[in-house]
């Protein structure tokens, strides 16, 4: 299933055409105005069944279906066109991961970094890696529990990257960066973490075979990796529950 925000847009184009091209000349030969309030609600049904024939994830259906009806709403609160800019600012900053990855904020509650806790106990782990580590929710709390292990986060988010930054002061053992997950190696990291999305499951395992070290750990919380069979999988006592999927790095391919 290809969920790519050029296919989501190619989608809602689509059904914005398909309604305008019928609505227009109907309302056009009547010499009436076109009804917007309705034509958009036609738009969401539209997409709504666009994107359930492509197959769409159960909240690209909602987001396709409620978009231009949305759209109408707001054009009739006659809202300052600023206050668009500042939410989109803001949304940027939270949210950069979202536009450019496909990996919006995630962030790990405490059974999960109690799970993690743990599992750091067993492996024996000297170093740990948080891809896409958000407000440091995981890290900071573990890097106070283990101060003779060293932990590293990876942020590409301005404002969460800038959060994380200052709960992260005053822990040496707590390295905080400003980065994207696929620059950063994972060779010198004996644990990965990794709270991301569907989308880059494939591509990121890639990446773990080919540059952690055999014997080593990545970890995906609740998205496992299509195909591959986890080493083991950790359930999570939370609500919503959580699974974390253990993947062994068995040799490399590099």
């Amino acid at each position: 299933m290809n969920s790519t925000p050029a296919r989501q847009f190619a989608l809602q184009a689509a059904a914005v055409i398909v309604v305008l091209s019928l609505a227009w000349p109907y309302y056009g030969w009547g010499k009436s105005a076109l009804p917007w309030q309705q034509t958009s609600l036609a738009i969401g049904v539209v997409a709504l069944i666009f994107s359930t024939i492509a197959r769409q994830a159960w909240w690209w259906r909602l987001i396709h279906a409620l978009f231009m009806p949305a759209v109408w709403l707001t054009q009739q609160l006659a809202i300052d066109p600023g206050w668009f800019l500042l939410a989109f600012i803001l949304l940027l900053l939270v949210y950069r991961g979202a536009l450019s990855g496909q990996v919006p904020l995630y962030l790990s509650n405490r059974a999960t970094v109690a799970a993690l806790d743990a599992l750091l106990g067993e492996e024996e782990a000297p170093s740990m890696l948080d891809l896409g580590a958000g407000l440091g929710s995981t890290l900071v709390p573990l890097a106070d529990a283990w101060p003779q292990r060293q932990f590293t986060g990876i942020e590409n988010a301005p404002l969460t990257w800038l959060c994380g930054r200052i709960l992260s002061l005053g822990r040496p053992n707590l390295d905080w960066r400003w980065g994207d997950l696929w620059s950063v190696s994972l060779a010198d990291h004996a644990l990965v973490y990794a709270f991301l999305s569907p989308a880059p499951m494939t591509r990121l395992w890639d990446k773990a075979q080919i540059e952690m070290s055999p014997g080593s750990l990545f970890v995906s919380n609740s998205f496992p990796v299509p195909g591959v069979a986890p080493w083991r999988v950790i359930e999570v006592d939370c609500t919503p529950a959580r699974r974390l999927y253990c993947y062994r790095i068995a040799c490399s391919s590099s």
